[in-house]
């Protein structure tokens, strides 16, 4: 099939786009590398897809021609968005980013003739502080992220329901593993810790419940969509792992397998954090047979060494301000 990735250079959509290729696919990427993190990481990531064959067009989905990226594709993966909950980030970036981007993607799209999914990658931060139910609880964004993310979500599925779009949401619950963003945790942490520097940690967040995910599981799940196409049109569905661990028994894995101790400062809550989320992917389980497997000291171990391997002395992440 021809698929589409936006934010093939990014984290989770520069794994989904390889696994697609290796799977036989044609593969398209698009991605336009905002500087919201290092773009040196990015670039590292897209040379390591187009590698694989995989051609990525630098376009930005609110303002530029997508007439022929779209052109005969079949699936469409949609990744591209303002990730984060961070005070730094203006609404404006939210806005563009998370709507305006998806709607203009979504007005393309909607007469293609080729088109059978439109997967959308929504976030657990739609649900708010308390992540821990299924796809039919109340959506409860504590965060502008959360509320973009909701807003891109129930605009694509309004195409469904209004226009006959055949489209799909993905509600991910906190992902982890190589090439994950730089300002996430546990990249922060690893690269703390090998440079002997402090690590700062949001007051009480080490007692928050989290259901990492790691990148291959949630990979996993991108790739039964294509076998249960028809079944997913119109549906929401959660996915992560559905055991959950605290933040400190994550930084103590972390710790374990570097063999080192953080060194860490303790700074204010940040606003709109989640308390706890804790997956429930039965929907997920019943419909599309998704199951995760790897434990956090497996997956956490994994991302320490490419850390080791591709970041730590050779990419700046983490520039001065």
């Amino acid at each position: 099939m021809k698929i589409l990735v936006t934010g093939a250079a990014g984290f989770i959509g520069s794994h989904l786009a390889e696994r697609l290729k290796d799977n036989g696919h044609d593969v398209l990427g698009i991605d336009c590398f905002t500087p919201y993190y290092a773009k040196s990481l990015k670039e590292l990531n897209a040379r390591d897809v187009e590698e694989k064959g995989i051609k990525i067009l630098n376009l930005n989905l609110a303002k530029d021609d997508l007439s022929e990226a779209i052109k005969n594709v079949e699936i469409v993966y949609h990744l591209a968005a303002q990730p984060g909950i961070s005070a730094r980030t203006p609404f404006e970036t939210y806005l563009e980013n998370n709507i305006i981007a998806t709607y203009k993607l979504l007005e393309s799209l909607q007469n293609s003739p080729s088109l059978k999914l439109f997967v959308n990658v929504a976030t657990s931060s739609i649900y708010g502080a308390h992540a821990m139910d299924n796809e039919e609880t109340a959506p409860k964004p504590t965060s502008q992220y959360g509320v973009t993310k909701l807003a891109a979500e129930q605009m694509v599925l309004s195409y469904g329901r209004d226009k006959e779009f055949p489209a799909c949401s993905f509600r991910l619950f906190s992902v982890y593993g190589e090439r994950e963003r730089p300002e996430k945790l546990y990249p922060k942490l690893i690269d703390a810790i090998l440079n002997d520097k402090e690590f700062p940690l949001f007051e009480e967040s080490e007692k928050h419940l989290r259901s990492y995910s790691y990148i291959k599981d949630i990979i996993d799940g991108f790739m039964a969509v294509l076998d249960n196409v028809e079944k997913c049109k119109g549906e929401i569905f959660n996915i992560g792992c559905d055991t959950a661990i605290t933040t400190g028994e994550g930084i103590k894995i972390v710790e374990d397998a570097i063999g080192k101790k953080a060194k860490i400062i303790v700074k204010p809550k940040r606003p709109g954090d989640q308390l706890e989320t804790h997956a429930n992917i039965e929907k997920a389980r019943k419909i599309l047979g998704y199951n995760p497997k790897t434990k956090p000291e497996e997956g956490l171990k994994r991302e320490v060494e490419w850390f080791k391997e591709k970041i730590w002395k050779k990419i700046e992440l983490y520039p001065p301000q």
